[in-house]
């Protein structure tokens, strides 16, 4: 009997079974238990007795009869919100014991299945073994792989199995892997999953296609890039870095939804750890996705691209603060001297956050041109974050900005709040 027909005579027991009770209790209620002396006027006195006696040896008189007796008693003289509880805890019981039984028979479902894995785990690895690294077995592994391909389950462990020896393979033995997966007529269960309306299905197939370098279901994994599911989105996203030749993150021109940061820190990674070849990350910078311009940012800054200064000072026009910020960042993380100009030039039309930021460039590349710029700050601003970063990036300067600031420090003409600034600044022992 299979799991299925045995769900479904545990659902109709736990169905039938409740209906029993209540058509026992209902046929007690409805039968004469108590009769009074009203309704025995007019019959003779040796019918009872016969009627009696004859009930008495009908009923067994054993402990189970009468207690149930004593039970149907008390049930039919009860209340009806008592007698509505009975049967609501009767009910309760046998839910309670049906899903007992339910969780068992799955729980030993689930532990055969787990051994049936590990032994096919471990069958299928050693044919695959043989397939691989000995010529002479090569035909015999063949012959069985085809002949455990039978079914599906047996396939996908078959499948799961190649992807798992695939990872550390190259050259010639990773050919053989995929020449022995079209081979077994695996691809088509992979492309299947991979327009499949279920999403656990096209994950496994975007991620299957993708290890064997099979691109027939590029066009379905391009339309996944926009799923309002994340995961088939970041399935699809790494799946398209695999597929490429030249540029593994074309796919980013494609993309409308936005690229969540775990998204880009996994994006990152692949591309660290599959040795891909770097693009030029600025193609991206005129995009209408926000998410997609400060990714390529960020890329510039990790791979020092400072061929892509001129462009990014262009995004200091952009209309997100967030976006003129990363790239105002980016100047200090590649040391891109040329956009300090443009930094003073805008600093005053700049949110707070933009404003420290573009103070901790200046700091980040000093440069005794634009100590007085440095010093308008100190007199202009009232805040003090942004004094100390002034005081940090004149001081940065060395000898020039020391001194200026010495100056200022010590001057007696006018106090100015931002003299403690400054030798707080200069202490060594704070900062």
């Amino acid at each position: 009997m299979t799991a299925r027909v045995k769900y479904i005579v545990l659902f109709l027991l736990w169905a039938l079974i409740p209906i029993s009770f209540y058509t026992v209790f209902a046929r007690d209620a409805s039968a004469p238990t108590g009769q009074d002396s009203t309704e025995l006027v007019g019959i003779p006195a040796p019918q009872i007795l016969q009627d009696t006696a004859v009930t008495q040896q009908a009923q067994p008189n054993s402990f189970l009869s009468r207690y149930r007796g004593r039970i149907l008693v008390r049930f039919d003289k009860s209340p009806l919100f008592i007698s509505i509880l009975y049967v609501v805890i009767i009910y309760s019981i046998i839910t309670l014991i049906t899903l007992l039984i339910i969780i068992l028979l799955n729980r030993g479902r689930m532990q055969r299945e787990e051994k049936l894995l590990e032994y096919l785990n471990n069958e299928y690895q050693q044919k695959l073994m043989d397939y691989l690294f000995e010529e002479e077995k090569r035909d015999r592994a063949l012959k069985d792989l085809e002949r455990v391909a039978s079914n599906r389950f047996n396939r996908q462990i078959l499948i799961n199995q190649m992807i798992d020896l695939s990872i550390n393979l190259k050259g010639e033995l990773r050919l053989l892997i995929k020449e022995l997966y079209l081979l077994l007529g695996l691809k088509k269960d992979s492309l299947a999953k991979a327009y499949s309306k279920k999403w656990h299905e096209n994950v496994k197939g975007f991620r299957e296609l993708a290890f064997m370098n099979i691109r027939e279901a590029k066009e379905r994994i391009l339309d996944s890039l926009n799923s309002s599911n994340e995961i088939v989105r970041m399935e699809a996203q790494i799946a398209m870095v695999r597929l490429s030749d030249d540029n593994p993150y074309h796919f980013l021109h494609f993309m409308d939804k936005p690229l969540a940061v775990w998204e880009q820190i996994t994006l990152h990674e692949l591309l660290i750890q599959h040795n891909l070849k770097v693009p030029a990350f600025k193609q991206w910078f005129e995009s209408k996705n926000l998410s997609i311009v400060i990714f390529a940012l960020e890329m510039v800054s990790w791979f020092k691209q400072k061929s892509a200064g001129k462009e990014i000072i262009k995004l200091l026009e952009h209309e997100s603060d967030v976006v003129r910020h990363t790239a105002i960042k980016v100047f200090g993380d590649i040391q891109y001297k040329s956009s300090l100009p443009v930094l003073k030039k805008i600093y005053e039309g700049e949110p707070y956050k933009n404003k420290l930021e573009i103070l901790l460039t200046f700091a980040r590349i000093p440069d005794e041109r634009y100590l007085n710029f440095l010093k308008s700050v100190l007199d202009m601003e009232e805040d003090v974050q942004l004094q100390i970063q002034a005081t940090k990036a004149m001081e940065n300067t060395d000898e020039p900005g020391i001194s200026m600031l010495i100056k200022l420090m010590k001057s007696k003409s006018e106090y100015k709040n931002y003299q403690i600034i400054i030798r707080h600044v200069l202490d060594g022992r704070i900062y």
